[in-house]
């Protein structure tokens, strides 16, 4: 019988065939945390008493949750990250300014194929869409494998998730993942790995595939997993040194899956997930026409340059609506300044869209645009728990950014396909 993508990646890594439900401990070939995280990873390694990183040049420490820092405590917190840096010899220290960490690391040339990574932030999965065996850790964990180089995991069972088609105009990649997510539930896939191939994955961009493997730890799952091509290899090469044989391997055929399940992009339509779940999804035209306060563009999730580069697509030559705020919150430092050379950030900005630093923005709920009693946003993040931009008493949509600039403009959640030109 053949492997799972994810028993492929674990069993390279300990050098024999691992199978799911084994429980096995491997060598982190990278470990991250941001400002957010940190500080509890910090106390974790004072209270083990650890004053040396194992392996210190494979660790990576993104700022991006409060940039700049929202409040005084958000301030001395960075800065107890900052000495802690310093005090372990961290090679990699991006401060404020630079992204989002899961938009940074691969930029920076960080992650290949075959790798496992582990992260203090539960999107760390987004990495899954390099290849690589990447889950986010609780702050204990990582720490320990910051102390020790290792850890270990069960081989989680594998959902095989099967697209084929082609994207229809002003549908994208956050369709899909909304689709799935509201197919699957949001406990379907605990501590599973969701692994994704056919040809409707094959033509997606890099970016398209992070959006995806991005929220599959909104099911609950431990990884997701889309296997390395040439596209992976383009990205990867105008990023970092491929002097190794890359790990280019899916899963096998007959590889023993939990559930399979199939997609038909040319028949999706564009969704949005109601609050207060990423599952409770529902398509557009059952959910035009709720008026909105706020739209965000940005985030893990729909940050990047095509995400960007679309909404001034649809936004040319128009306006935000008058009782909107228009957020957009580029996902890295290299999308805002490739964002201002195409001229994208001038057409935003004079349609009135307010623009903000790389980084998290207010999906987090603490600053550059949180959500007051009884308002309603529309964004392109990932969660929309009660209470996760702002005040419990306001209501979050999640949609794609097409579906997130069509609303902006109406001042209610609208099908982007009124606006194809």
């Amino acid at each position: 019988m053949g492997l799972t993508l994810a028993e492929k990646i674990l069993s390279r890594k300990v050098g024999r065939r691992v199978s799911a439900g084994e429980f096995v401990e491997v060598d982190i070939d990278l470990a991250y945390f941001h400002d957010g995280s940190g500080p509890l990873v910090i106390k974790a390694l004072e209270d083990m008493g650890v004053d040396k990183l194992a392996n210190p040049d494979k660790v990576v420490v993104v700022f991006d949750h409060s940039v700049p820092p929202h409040s005084d405590q958000a301030a001395t917190l960075q800065r107890l990250v900052r000495n802690a840096v310093k005090k372990f010899n961290v090679r990699y220290f991006y401060d404020l300014g630079e992204g989002v960490c899961h938009q940074v690391i691969p930029e920076k040339g960080h992650v290949l194929p075959g790798q496992v990574i582990v992260g203090a932030d539960s999107h760390t999965c987004t990495l899954g869409a390099f290849g690589a065996f990447a889950t986010g850790v609780g702050a204990t964990d990582l720490a320990y494998a910051l102390a020790t180089g290792k850890l270990w995991f069960r081989v989680p069972e594998t959902i095989l998730v099967r697209v084929n088609g082609s994207f229809a105009p002003m549908v994208s990649a956050k369709d899909l993942a909304l689709k799935i997510v509201g197919e699957i539930g949001v406990n379907g896939a605990i501590y599973k790995s969701i692994e994704l191939t056919g040809r409707g994955v094959s033509k997606m961009s890099i970016a398209s595939r992070m959006t995806i493997a991005n929220m599959a730890v909104e099911m609950g799952a431990k990884v997701g997993l889309i296997a390395a091509d040439q596209e992976t290899i383009r990205y990867l090469k105008a990023k970092a040194s491929l002097g190794e044989a890359l790990f280019m391997e899916g899963g096998d055929a007959d590889a023993s899956y939990e559930d399979v399940r199939f997609f038909d992009l040319s028949s999706l339509e564009p969704q949005v997930a109601l609050p207060h779940s990423p599952g409770n999804v529902k398509p557009i035209e059952e959910v035009e026409g709720v008026e909105i306060d706020e739209a965000f563009l940005g985030s893990c999730t729909n940050g990047r340059l095509e995400d960007l580069l679309v909404a001034a697509e649809i936004m040319r030559g128009r306006k935000v609506h008058e009782n909107v705020r228009f957020v957009v919150v580029p996902a890295s430092k290299e999308v805002y300044l490739k964002a201002l050379e195409m001229g994208i950030i001038k057409i935003l900005l004079e349609a009135g869209a307010l623009i903000g630093v790389p980084g998290c923005g207010p999906c987090l709920g603490a600053h550059m645009g949180v959500l007051g009693e009884d308002e309603v946003a529309i964004s392109t993040s990932n969660r929309n728990f009660l209470g996760r931009m702002g005040s419990p008493k306001a209501k979050i949509y999640l949609a794609s950014p097409q579906t997130v600039t069509a609303s902006a403009i109406e001042g209610r959640i609208t099908d982007p396909r009124r606006f194809m030109r």
